[in-house]
């Protein structure tokens, strides 16, 4: 996985910078690659083999969440409170597991490419780093 901020190389990762204006640089924001998989959030765009992928808001959170912290297992309850910002009930339950099964619909578009987010049952969800 490479983590792209502004400069400089941290325990092996490379950092660059996703935006060009200085007052961008003053405050940088993060660029996630992992293999196939582009994630900036700056501009909130994800890319899977070049291919711009549109999510929604709530889908793109939780990618964001999940691909910053990759093999650690996020609970439901943890998503709610992150993502939605309020407690979790059988219904956000229900909204987590619909939008992931969206959203990895749509990052796996063609059959060879990885699931990237894995279900740990009954508890959640993580982003498997390939």
């Amino acid at each position: 996985m490479q983590y792209i901020l502004e400069q400089g190389v941290c325990h092996g990762t490379v950092f660059n910078s996703c935006h060009t204006s200085s007052a961008a640089k003053k405050n940088p924001l993060t660029e996630i690659q992992e293999g196939e998989l582009y994630l900036c959030l700056e501009h909130r765009t994800v890319r899977v083999r070049e291919q711009i992928i549109n999510l929604t808001s709530k889908e793109f959170d939780i990618l964001a969440l999940l691909i910053a912290n990759p093999k650690r297992v996020f609970t439901y309850e943890l998503i709610t409170d992150l993502v939605w910002k309020e407690d979790c009930d059988f219904y956000s339950r229900k909204a987590i597991h619909n939008h992931i099964s969206k959203l990895r619909k749509k990052l796996r578009f063609e059959p060879d490419l990885p699931n990237y987010i894995e279900s740990v049952a009954g508890i959640g969800y993580k982003f498997e780093h390939l």
